[in-house]
């Protein structure tokens, strides 16, 4: 069974810095994709980022370009988001999410087969 937890969220001033984690269980990463997702309260969950498993292609969305970076560690099981320039529009749950292979799922459908309980990030002086 596919288990993912996250862990690293918190609270952070403007213009700080977060690293979120993702540790897998019951998987292997090597042939699994992994997606960062958010939902703000109100708001519709929105894509952040996608690392592809063979490849290690990335994805992200506009408002994160630049400042956020994915990564995977598939000797380690792991995976992570470091988050840079922290805006208040960042505060969100943030969910790791994996799918066999491919990011496709994520750039059409905006989502994933698995999911993790999600981190709360909270961007505010």
């Amino acid at each position: 069974q596919v288990q993912l937890a996250e862990s690293g969220g918190g609270l952070v001033q403007p213009g700080g810095s977060l690293r979120l984690s993702c540790a897998a269980s019951g998987v292997t990463l090597d042939d699994y994709a992994i997606a960062w997702f958010r939902q703000a309260p109100g708001k519709e969950r929105e894509g952040v980022s996608c690392i592809s498993s063979r490849d290690g292609s990335t994805y992200y969305a506009d408002s994160v370009k630049g400042r956020f970076t994915i990564s995977k560690d598939n000797a380690k099981n792991m995976a992570w988001l470091q988050m840079n320039s922290l805006k208040p529009e960042d505060t969100a749950i943030y969910y790791c999410t994996a799918e066999i292979l491919s990011c496709s799922r994520y750039r059409s459908e905006n989502t994933m087969d698995y999911w993790g309980k999600g981190t709360l990030v909270t961007v505010s002086s």
